[in-house]
């Protein structure tokens, strides 16, 4: 049986019934003598369906014959993936991976007094074994982030003071400490004994160190980067000469085959060791308007260098280093001393100076700001990370030491009172 719905067309997506104009007298013959009509072969209509057919295709300007119908039972929805093979894990919705929660504030203060509010020195380093160590005045201490205990390792004499930059080597129980008489001496923390002292490289004060397995790379007020091999008697294996003002950042590539420098003569140089002459810098870098001593190798991509300038550049700048292309700069409205790769993400922290004084954690590549962490009143000096990557120890001109877990909450962690004293 057909039945011819005549619908009225109000928008051109859509059809809307009305009862108004549909035909009556056309509905009840095919319902009737239609359907006979139909049986024997023969052309049958309604007289009045004529009359009512014309008068639609005047009004509508249209030839109309049907415009919607009933007709046959639709054929069954073909099964384009057989029901037995869809499990109900991929009927699941996508988990959501939530955002992590990043601390605004620091989650430790230490009290550093004596510390010298010197931008150009590096005087904290967070070593393998869980171990911090900073330079405050003449004197190194050692405070152990497993229980919280403070000691001291080293206090040097006022002629040969201040320490001006320390460093922990990769096994965590040497530490390489260098003093404003050019002077760089190798201790052993766990019996506080002196080990050796490293002369002859330096004329004035040594505020940069780097360690690359058994070689330790110095920086000094004079210019000059020197490889010292440790193991041997006499220990400067190589001299790199390309700054000609105080080197402040020093950082080995995570391959060891690169260094980078960074000087207050606002350049940053790429040394090779691979190179026939290794002594030759392979990329100078220029673009910072300001001193370059926050340094930062990507994790993830080896050739990756982020720098960061002083005061009056406040810029990040990253560089491809096997080709020597600035990538991408950003300004970020303030001196940047120090900078630190997420090692379990593609994030970027920046420590900062005036105004603020603050954290900044970007989100590497887009450069979007995930947050800014406050709470020293004083220029940021130097920033590093702890062992597992996740907690980050500041100091700053406000004399202050300051820990936060901006990369994340390790898996295990040991209570401690908010405030302390290293001394």
């Amino acid at each position: 049986m057909d039945i011819i719905w005549i619908l009225h067309i109000k928008w051109l997506d859509r059809f809307i019934p009305n009862r108004a104009a549909m035909d009556w007298d056309f509905a009840h013959y095919m319902l009737t003598e239609g359907k006979k009509a139909k049986e024997e072969n023969a052309l049958a209509c309604s007289p009045s369906s004529h009359a009512y057919r014309k008068m639609l295709a005047e009004t509508l300007n249209i030839n109309r014959t049907r415009i919607l119908a009933f007709k046959n039972k639709p054929p069954a929805p073909v099964e384009l993936i057989p029901q037995q093979h869809i499990s109900s894990a991929n009927l699941q919705p996508n988990p959501i991976k939530r955002g992590r929660h990043i601390p605004q504030t620091s989650v430790r203060t230490l009290f550093a007094r004596d510390l010298v509010n010197d931008a150009y020195l590096n005087l904290l380093d967070w070593g393998s074994t869980n171990v911090l160590a900073i330079a405050l005045g003449s004197t190194v201490y050692l405070w152990d982030a497993s229980n919280g205990s403070t000691s001291q390792l080293v206090t040097m004499d006022d002629e040969i003071g201040p320490v001006t930059s320390v460093s922990w080597a990769p096994d965590g129980r040497r530490i390489a400490v260098g003093l404003n008489n050019s002077e760089v001496q190798l201790w052993d923390s766990s019996s506080n004994r002196l080990l050796r002292k490293l002369k002859g490289g330096h004329t004035s004060r040594v505020g940069a160190l780097a360690w690359n397995n058994h070689v330790l790379t110095t920086g000094g007020m004079d210019g000059q980067v020197i490889n010292n091999d440790i193991r041997i008697r006499s220990h400067i294996v190589e001299r790199y000469r390309g700054h000609y003002l105080e080197v402040c950042g020093l950082k080995w590539s995570p391959s060891g085959q690169q260094l980078a420098s960074g000087a207050n003569d606002e350049l940053v140089h790429i040394w090779d060791r691979s190179m026939a002459s290794s002594t030759q810098w392979l990329h100078r870098l220029k673009g910072h308007t300001s001193r370059v001593k926050a340094l930062a190798w990507c994790p993830f991509q080896g050739n990756l260098l982020a720098t960061g300038g002083g005061f009056e550049d406040g810029c990040i700048k990253f560089w491809n280093t096997r080709t020597g292309d600035c990538l991408n700069s950003v300004d970020t409205g303030s001196d940047v001393s120090s900078l630190l790769w997420n090692k379990h993400e593609r994030e970027l922290l920046s420590s900062h100076g005036f105004t603020q004084n603050q954290l900044t954690l970007w989100k590497y590549p887009s450069m979007v700001k995930m947050g800014e962490l406050t709470g020293h009143t004083s220029r940021v000096l130097c920033m590093t990370p702890s062992p597992d990557g996740c907690t980050v120890a500041t100091v700053a001109g406000d004399e202050t030491l300051k820990f936060w877990n901006v990369f994340g909450v390790p898996a295990k962690q040991e209570p401690f009172s908010n405030f302390a004293r290293i001394r």
